[in-house]
């Protein structure tokens, strides 16, 4: 448990590569610090702390979807440079 997720956006906030969080579904079979099927079927879910960590996730993917961005208008950029030529 935790404090609402607003922590993901600060600028020291240690968001994982997305080939991290690949080789971590890949060896543990689900996203970090979400409960494993195993689990929450035998432990049970706490609902509060369950959506902290939803908002968590969904606020990881935003940041993910804002620098793909940033790199497709990037590249963008560059092809259109190309092109010029």
């Amino acid at each position: 448990s935790g404090a609402w997720p607003d922590y993901v956006f600060k600028e020291d906030y240690d968001l994982p590569s997305l080939i991290e969080v690949e080789n971590s579904i890949k060896t543990t079979g689900h996203l970090v610090g979400i409960p494993s099927a195993e689990e929450a079927e035998s432990e049970g879910i706490e609902l509060g702390e369950m959506q902290r960590i939803l908002v968590e996730k969904i606020e990881e993917l935003t940041l993910y979807t804002i620098e793909q961005e940033k790199r497709i208008l990037a590249l963008e950029k560059q092809l259109a440079e190309h092109n010029q030529k």
